[in-house]
């Protein structure tokens, strides 16, 4: 009898765990595989934008061609037929709905965000690199025949690769992925060739001598009044992240009233050159790395903020291509420099918390956003993270950069809302 009952209880085991089994193993080979292979195509992604931004920086007469550059960049995408791209809300969809991506668009963004860097256009690579990741994953999932839900998890796997290559944060790019697509929600069936294909990634990426942004913050000592101090540095970056998306959307729609796409980018990019001359610098053209860094060492110009958010409002709504979550960085960490010792802390802590705060209000990430900070700063000064995350997301309202985004739980009750972003309260 004892036996019996023992061999039914191992039978009943092995089928209840047999399939899971075989699912990790499937997805372990298969981030194991997309990561090593979105590892090398991030880094030469890495590389080639890096490379042409080095160019512009010695070659000031670069952002002159800009306007020529933008043309280019609208005849490409009518030839390619992506006149119309959904930029970053297509991922959003490739992942919810399964709309199809493929080579063509990875190669079109890739192309167009280059010749963005090259040019001083103000965008980053991390929201382009997302689109790449999520186009191979997508093409990939077809291509294999994988089912329906299969798909979904290889395009999130590739995105993680992608992001954690170009950035070189791979725990905030899995759980990123995970958590941008229906805020309120994890796809937490993806967390597995998540994890492995963004480690993985970041070590392809890191064997090339690409790593995560080398940042210092000073912690202030925790007491009631820092604690209050992050709050209200928590209210203002949620409040500048509505700003953001409004310059964003707004832009984005002026520009649209110009129906010829290569004049409409044409005339971005003037506008563009037009406000480097008046800037009397190109600290606001390009990714603006080097501004980031800078802005955890001293405070910058009190403005220069306010410079990028036009910059890249006016260079992404007109029709060039790239991200907006580098320029997220410089315009978050350059006023949280200005505002923290004005609070009496230092200004790479006011840095950290912008940075953190104005990326959470503008994405609807919170987890992702905390885990970022760890991987950047070290996770000594988390309790002010979580806590300027928090507000930051609460405050933000139901807004963000992706149109396409879903907040499927209030941000205020425990009840399911399945809000679009945009939507009216």
């Amino acid at each position: 009898m004892d036996n019996g009952l023992l061999r039914n209880a191992a039978e009943e085991l092995k089928r209840e765990e047999l399939p899971e089994a075989r699912s990790f193993i499937k997805w372990l080979v298969i981030g194991l595989v997309s990561g090593i292979v979105i590892g090398f195509i991030g880094t030469f992604f890495h590389l080639c934008s890096s490379a042409a931004e080095y160019f512009r920086s010695g070659h000031s007469w670069a952002v002159y061609f800009l306007p020529l550059a933008g043309a280019a960049i609208a005849y490409f995408y009518d030839a390619m037929n992506y006149s119309h791209d959904k930029g970053t809300n297509l991922v959003l969809l490739a992942v919810r709905d399964n709309k199809k991506m493929g080579p063509r668009h990875a190669a079109c963004i890739f192309i167009a965000s280059i010749i963005t860097h090259l040019c001083g256009g103000s965008s980053g690579r991390e929201g382009a690199s997302l689109q790449i990741g999520a186009a191979l994953g997508s093409f990939a999932g077809r291509r294999f025949k994988l089912d329906d839900d299969d798909r979904r998890i290889m395009t999130m796997c590739c995105m993680s690769a992608m992001f954690a290559a170009v950035f070189g944060t791979p725990i905030t790019a899995a759980l990123f992925s995970m958590e941008v697509i229906s805020v309120g929600i994890f796809y937490y069936s993806a967390i597995v060739p998540c994890v492995i294909s963004a480690l993985t990634a970041s070590y392809i990426s890191s064997l090339f001598g690409i790593s995560r942004l080398a940042l210092t913050v000073k912690i202030p000592e925790m007491t009631p009044q820092s604690y209050f101090k992050v709050v209200l540095l928590g209210i203002v970056f949620a409040l500048l992240s509505v700003v953001f998306c409004a310059a964003m959307s707004g832009t984005l729609t002026l520009f649209r009233k110009i129906k010829n796409h290569a004049l409409r980018a044409a005339a971005g990019g003037t506008l563009v050159v037009l406000m480097t001359l008046i800037a009397g610098s190109q600290d606001y053209n390009g990714t603006g790395g080097a501004m980031i860094v800078s802005a955890f060492e001293r405070s910058p110009f009190f403005a220069a903020f306010a410079i990028k958010l036009i910059f890249t409002a006016v260079t992404l709504g007109s029709g060039f291509k790239g991200g907006e979550i580098f320029p997220v960085f410089f315009i978050g960490s350059s006023l949280g420099s200005v505002l923290a010792p004005l609070m009496g802390m230092d200004c790479s802590m006011g840095a950290a918390v912008g940075m953190a705060a104005l990326f959470c209000g503008v994405t609807n990430c919170p987890v992702a956003s905390i885990l970022l900070c760890v991987e950047l700063f070290g996770g000594k000064g988390i309790s002010y993270y979580v806590l300027a995350c928090a507000v930051s997301y609460m405050l933000s309202g139901y807004r963000g950069l992706y149109s396409e985004q879903k907040i499927l739980y209030s941000k205020i009750k425990t009840k399911y809302i399945n809000k679009r972003i945009g939507d009216k309260d």
